[in-house]
């Protein structure tokens, strides 16, 4: 039998994958972050740069006090999270869009707090959190709101693959 069929329990034999990896061993480690001071544009230039959708906001002991992402940023011009890529054509073409976020800083229009998890919390919780609260990401911190880390569906769809080559 492989993992395609159903183990009789409802579920596939390979769903227990999720359940045996850690947040510790799929996060990535070294991440880029960023203080609530930074400009906006500053942001802007290293999301596109680095190519990556958000980065974690950090005081000047590394704790963790919010995240910044592509639609927080998107929401300056009025293309909010709610919005779809129709409203944003529309916007694109001069329909003015609602719920517009303002300032020049992160601090302005940052996420606060930002969604964190524990990193010996397994992968499948990881993954239920990410799909109940529609995000990209997850900040990884220890027990002290200390930045440790940062795991994207990229990290986890990495590693479930590599579990199953």
């Amino acid at each position: 039998m492989n993992a395609t069929h159903n183990d009789g329990a409802g579920g596939h034999l390979s769903s227990r994958i999720g359940f045996e990896m850690l947040v510790r061993e799929v996060m990535t480690k070294d991440v880029i972050s960023i203080t609530k001071y930074e400009s906006i544009m500053h942001v802007a230039s290293i999301l596109t740069e680095k190519n990556i959708s958000g980065l974690p906001v950090v005081d000047k002991e590394n704790k963790l006090i919010g995240i910044i992402t592509q639609a927080d940023i998107l929401s300056m011009v009025g293309v909010g999270r709610e919005h779809t890529f129709k409203d944003l054509l529309k916007y694109l073409l001069g329909e003015p869009l609602p719920a517009r976020k303002l300032g020049d800083h992160v601090g302005d229009i940052m996420t606060s707090p930002a969604l964190t998890i524990k990193p010996d919390t397994n992968i499948a919780e990881a993954v239920r959190i990410m799909d109940e609260k529609k995000i990209r990401r997850l900040t990884v911190v220890d027990d002290r709101n200390m930045l440790i880390g940062i795991l994207t569906r990229a990290d986890i769809l990495k590693a479930v693959i590599k579990k199953l080559k």
